[in-house]
Formats: structure tokens, C-alpha cells, sequence
């Protein structure tokens, strides 16, 4: 696992290009390149005020894990059905935003949810990983939430659409490396009022299983994104709201719901 460090994707608001950074206290130490591949610092130093931060990481895919908290399996279904397996499905990498971001509500829902979600960012290529080898394929943690248009979801049968729309995962608002990923409280925050309150304790599958699970399916990539499924407390949003998901040891990310203007 990398040493504990924050680490965020920036752009100088004077200016279209982005990097990667390490972040102090209030200063970004620009990075050579993807942390996962190199920690290589530079000479160039940023204040975090001056800059734009982005989601934290640019995944060849999001993968996403529903019913993964016994708590929300409850209060959606029974204890009962509760899945044997991971339940998976995809985000397009175009749904990804970062902090401070607006998510837009579609015209095409009239009810759309926010999901407080813990995600884990790879580290190196991933095929048939075993569970207790697991934790050497994550670079770090961040902050997921897993926007759903909950209407389509039902009426559509499957969850593409209603999980893939453009700005459905906003991520960030950085990336910690070197946390223990156990018994992490997780808060699903609407309009300064906690929806959601879990903890990691409470996954079905864990991270380590999860992440062995998803590796002999799929090729993981450095850089990709797992999300790994949201506590009970699920409530539906309107433009013009503010979620937050804040999780322990990450920080908060913070996004604004607006109205479609296409």
C-alpha cells in the first residue's frame, strides 16, 4: 500500500491544463504524472486555492457494486435477499465529475437519487487477484456518489441508463493512499442534513473480496475505479439541492443539482 498521502488532479484556473499533485496543508506539489504509475514530484508548487479540483482519477471504467450494505438491503428488500454475489454494473467514464461540480438532472427522470459510496482507485493491472492479495492493487480511497435516475431504473428493468447519464458520479474531492479501509463511516448528506449514516463494517462483500471478484472478470487498469455500494437512507433530489458525501479519513465531497437545459 503507498504511504498515506492525499493525492488530487488539479487545473490552474488561468490556464486548460491538468496534472496531478500531492496536496499540504494549502499547497499542491505537481507530479510528473499519474501517481499510480510514478511518484515523481516536480519543482511546481500550487496554491490549492488557486486551482480547480477534478475527480481525482481518469478510469478506462467505473465499476459499481449494488445491495452491498446489509442495512440497505433491508430497508430496500429483506435480510433474506441479500445477494450471494456482488451484484455489477457500469459507469461510463463520462459521467465522472469532480467536486464542486453540478450534477444535472435529466429531462427524461422525475426521480433521481443520490448513493453515498466508498471507492477505491487501482493501482496496477489486475487479473484474478486473490482476496488476501487484494489490498497490493489499491492505490487508495476516495468519495463516490452513485447517481441514479431511480424511476428509469425500475421502468427500464437494467441499469445503464439510469445509472449513466452524463455528471451520474461525481468523485473526489481527492484520493488518500495508505488508510485502513475498515469501519470507515460513511455520511449521505442533503441540504446539511444527514440521510445517510453507515459504516464500511456493514459491506457484504468487502473491499478485498470485491476487488478479487471484479479482477477475474474484468482486467483492472491502473487508475480505474471501484465503487462499492451505499448504506440505507437513499432520498431523491431536485435542482437547486446540495449533497455531500463525507466519509472518515477521505474528507467531503460537495455537489450542486441543477436543472437540464438541453
Amino acid at each position: 500500500m503507498p504511504e498515506k498521502n492525499i493525492y488530487v488532479r488539479f487545473r490552474r484556473r488561468s490556464e486548460s491544463q491538468t496534472a496531478f499533485g500531492i496536496l499540504g496543508r494549502d499547497k499542491i506539489t505537481e507530479l510528473e504524472t499519474a501517481p499510480w504509475h510514478s511518484i515523481k514530484k516536480t519543482k511546481q508548487s500550487h496554491f490549492l486555492k488557486n486551482v480547480t479540483l477534478l475527480a481525482p482519477a481518469e478510469p478506462s471504467k467505473i465499476v459499481c457494486v449494488g445491495l452491498n450494505y446489509r442495512a440497505h438491503v433491508e430497508a430496500s428488500l429483506s435480510a433474506d435477499k441479500a445477494p450471494q454475489q456482488p451484484m455489477l454494473f457500469l459507469k461510463p467514464p463520462s459521467a465522472l465529475i469532480g467536486p464542486e461540480d453540478k450534477i444535472v438532472y435529466p429531462k427524461q427522470s422525475g426521480r433521481v437519487d443520490y448513493e453515498a459510496e466508498l471507492g477505491i482507485v487501482i493501482s496496477q493491472l489486475a487479473r484474478n487477484v486473490f482476496p488476501q492479495n487484494a489490498l497490493e492493487y489499491i492505490f487508495g480511497y476516495t468519495c463516490v456518489n452513485d447517481v441514479t435516475a431511480r424511476d428509469l431504473q425500475k421502468s427500464d428493468g437494467q441499469w445503464g441508463r439510469a445509472k449513466g447519464f452524463d455528471t451520474f458520479c461525481p468523485t473526489g474531492p481527492w484520493i488518500v493512499a495508505g488508510i485502513n479501509y475498515k469501519n470507515l463511516k460513511i455520511e449521505g448528506i442533503l441540504n446539511n442534513s444527514v440521510k445517510q449514516s453507515g459504516t464500511t463494517a456493514d459491506m457484504i462483500f468487502d473491499v478485498p473480496f470485491l476487488v478479487s471478484y471484479i479482477s477475474s472478470i474484468m482486467t483492472l487498469q491502473p487508475g480505474d475505479l471501484i465503487s462499492t455500494g451505499t448504506p440505507a437512507g437513499i432520498e431523491s433530489m431536485q435542482p437547486g439541492d446540495t449533497i455531500e458525501v463525507r466519509i472518515d479519513n477521505i474528507g467531503t465531497l460537495k455537489n450542486y443539482v441543477v436543472k437540464s437545459n438541453d
